[in-house]
């Protein structure tokens, strides 16, 4: 994976799926932390950012999903349990092939990442002003998806 370690930082290069249907975003939380992400993870050496973003649904969902296209390529600067971020992120839109258990709103699904539980869940996109996600520009830029390729750069507080 693609993660430098640094005396003031990290340094991170992650890879995000935009999964919406009907009205509603599918968001993920370590069941430690008490905010939501977009699903997705950081990307191995020399595999590109689309076979990434496939690859951590299959590990994190046992799911296959559709590349659509890129949405946003973010700098999101952080700090997390007392450690300062960097990290760059490719943000794409993407569909779940035919596993229509995912689709279910009502349910809850559960993932693993590295032993560490994944908790998914979907979310209505005109609700999200009050949830705790982040990057916090998601918030409302998920409920108007670019028609380009937007540069973020988010600093967290």
């Amino acid at each position: 994976m693609i993660r430098m370690e640094f005396p003031d930082g990290v340094f991170n290069h992650r890879i995000v799926g935009v999964v919406i249907h009907d009205g509603y975003v599918l968001l993920h939380r370590n069941l430690q932390d008490d905010f939501w992400a977009l699903p997705g993870g950081r990307a191995e050496l020399m595999e590109s950012s689309e076979k990434t973003i496939q690859r951590e649904f299959q590990e994190e969902l046992a799911i296959d999903v559709n590349v659509e296209r890129l949405l946003w390529i973010a700098e999101n600067f952080f700090d997390h349990d007392h450690t300062r971020y960097h990290e760059l992120s490719f943000y794409y839109l993407v569909n779940i092939k035919n596993q229509a258990n995912v689709l279910d709103k009502q349910r809850i699904h559960s993932g693993i990442e590295k032993n560490v539980a994944l908790v998914f869940q979907w979310f209505p996109l005109n609700e999200l002003e009050v949830l705790p996600l982040y990057p916090t520009f998601l918030r409302s830029a998920l409920r108007q998806l670019p028609t380009g390729i937007q540069h973020i750069v988010q600093y967290e507080n």
